[in-house]
């Protein structure tokens, strides 16, 4: 299996400075939690931004397709997305059709002990070899299709669009 990684940063990829909730965005920790998971397929990482979700513009998800569409040997596509915005995101992708895009976060930075980075990186790459091409959504140990799904920002989850 080979993997193409597509990172555009939120809450997976943010450092906290102090009690405030001072933070930025760094770099992508998807490579760290890979390395500690001793994956053993192969994969590519491509930064596409570092921002906080609430801030990708739909240039931003403009470039995130067209590097997609651009690799014609990435049937595989992972991408870690903040979670405010990835519903609107994974929307914006449907025009993929060719290949099997998951898009995947964490509610609390990947540097903390208890992030849910791993698990939902864990759970995204197991969907994406299984699913039929299209483009989804992997959180919190569920997978939906891109439109049929909303976050809840009370209740702090993804869940199936009504």
């Amino acid at each position: 299996m080979k993997l193409k990684i597509f990172t555009t940063g939120g809450t997976i990829d943010k450092i906290y400075f102090d009690d405030l909730s001072r933070y930025e965005v760094g770099p992508p920790q998807i490579g760290e939690i890979l390395k500690e998971a001793r994956v053993s397929f192969d994969y590519e990482i491509e930064e596409i931004a570092r921002k906080d979700s609430l801030y990708l513009t739909d240039g931003d998800r403009t470039s995130l397709r067209d590097r997609i569409l651009a690799d014609p040997a990435s049937r595989l596509v992972l991408i870690t997305h903040g979670s405010d915005t990835m519903v609107e995101t994974a929307r914006f992708l449907q025009s993929i059709t060719d290949r099997v895009v998951v898009l995947t976060g964490a509610l609390s930075p990947a540097r903390f002990k208890k992030s849910d980075a791993a698990f939902n990186v864990g759970s995204a790459i197991g969907a994406l070899q299984v699913l039929q091409p299209g483009i989804y959504i992997a959180m919190g140990g569920r997978v939906y299709p891109a439109d049929k799904v909303r976050k809840n920002r009370e209740a702090g989850r993804f869940e199936e669009a009504t």
